[in-house]
């Protein structure tokens, strides 16, 4: 048997969604409220999987099982859940380990994902260039191979004698070598792509970088549209942007690079989190960041925690930083009654902004991209910025430009 049957797709996509349920837990480090909108992100990604959910089920454990992640009674609720309805998966929101996994398989008898595996899912229907693919490819052989003998069960050790002599190897063996020495190829790729990468951005020139970063689905691929007026996709899924996509922008006269990257996530798998590293490379060299958010989003301020424990993993903290307040049209529609009179509206707004202009020490902006509001501002902001960062950087180019 070959490598790649081995590691079978997961989510493969059928013709029609497959059913599943979603199971979380509320401990000591994580609230009800916490769970609930974990839960909810957890639904949006089985969606843009291609799933369809049918149910959340939850418990409250201080710590989750050893041995099958939730507490018998619950497990016993959750298969007798699974008997009555044609449910094709269970997805648990957390990393579940090999064991959990196969006993959970066992009791339950349907396909069992967790968090990373659903996300690693995604990732590779949404890789489209040689570096994404071969990122992700290297992130499943990690996180599968210590799951190989889930694979497995349905095989015995390769029995001795006649034409069977040799290095007395099982099939899981054969295919453990086989992944590490795949793993070792696929990071040596990467090597040679990450080198190519740097003669690229070597080669681009004496030019401010610009990186757009923010949690998934917070409208960077909009913004990066509209300021490099390109064709840049856009979708209202999780994850649209894998490959880091970089235009050359003009404000007014002066010249600098957008570039918009892979969106962050709570709970991202370890090993996706180092494969795409080299990705977000850009985030590393670039001269300033847009941190765009999803105010409308209720956990928006978590997102933004997510997001600076991500720069600060990648040692891009420290940067030059405006924070972009997006979808302040969604804001309005979901926080305000439509009938609160026009001064009240505006009052609530101002307070908004004052609050967060203190909390950013004025280095942030409220705009709604979809619809072009505000927009011309924030040009004037980063022009602003990038001026600044000419005069650091390249002070014999602004005088070009003026």
């Amino acid at each position: 048997m070959s490598i790649e049957s081995s590691f079978p797709n997961p989510l493969s996509k059928p013709e029609h969604p497959e059913k599943a349920i979603l199971v979380g837990l509320v401990t000591r480090a994580q609230r009800q409220e916490q769970m609930e909108e974990y839960l909810a992100e957890l639904e949006f990604l089985a969606e843009t999987a291609g799933a369809q959910t049918l149910k959340h089920f939850w418990q409250r454990l201080d710590y989750p099982d050893q041995r099958t992640y939730v507490g018998k009674g619950k497990l016993e609720e959750i298969k007798a859940y699974v008997d009555e309805r044609e449910v094709d998966m269970v997805i648990f929101d957390d990393e579940i380990s090999p064991s959990q996994q196969r006993n959970l398989e066992e009791v339950l008898q349907v396909k069992v994902l967790d968090r990373p595996m659903l996300i690693l899912d995604i990732f590779a229907h949404r890789a489209q260039t040689v570096q994404a693919r071969t990122q992700v490819e290297l992130a499943q052989m990690q996180y599968l191979l210590p799951r190989l003998r889930g694979m497995w069960t349905h095989l015995d050790r390769v029995k001795g004698g006649i034409g069977m002599r040799g290095s007395g190897e099982s099939e899981i063996e054969t295919d453990r070598r086989m992944a590490k020495e795949r793993i070792a190829k696929l990071k040596q790729q990467l090597v040679k792509i990450d080198r190519q990468n740097e003669t690229q951005r070597k080669n681009r020139g004496e030019l401010i970088r610009v990186s757009l970063v923010g949690y998934t689905n917070v409208g960077k691929s909009t913004l990066m549209r509209i300021l490099s007026k390109s064709d840049v996709f856009a979708e209202n899924k999780l994850f649209a942007t894998l490959d880091t996509t970089v235009r050359k922008v003009v404000l007014e006269t002066t010249p600098f690079l957008l570039s918009d990257t892979v969106g962050f996530i709570r709970k991202l798998p370890h090993h996706l989190v180092e494969s795409f590293k080299s990705t977000l490379d850009e985030v590393r060299e670039s001269d300033i960041l847009l941190h765009v958010v999803d105010i409308a989003h209720p956990q928006f301020e978590d997102h933004m925690t997510v997001v600076q424990q991500t720069l600060v993993e990648l040692g891009a903290a420290d940067k030059p930083t405006l924070v972009v307040f997006n979808k302040m049209d969604l804001y309005e529609d979901r926080y305000f009654d439509p009938y609160l009179p026009a001064e009240e509206k505006r009052n609530l707004l101002e307070e908004l902004e004052r609050t967060w202009m203190n909390r950013t020490h004025e280095n942030a902006i409220f705009i709604a991209a979809e619809h072009k509001r505000n927009v011309e501002a924030l040009k004037e902001r980063l022009l602003v910025m990038v001026r600044e960062a000419y005069a650091i950087r390249y002070p014999w180019k602004v005088k070009e430009w003026s």
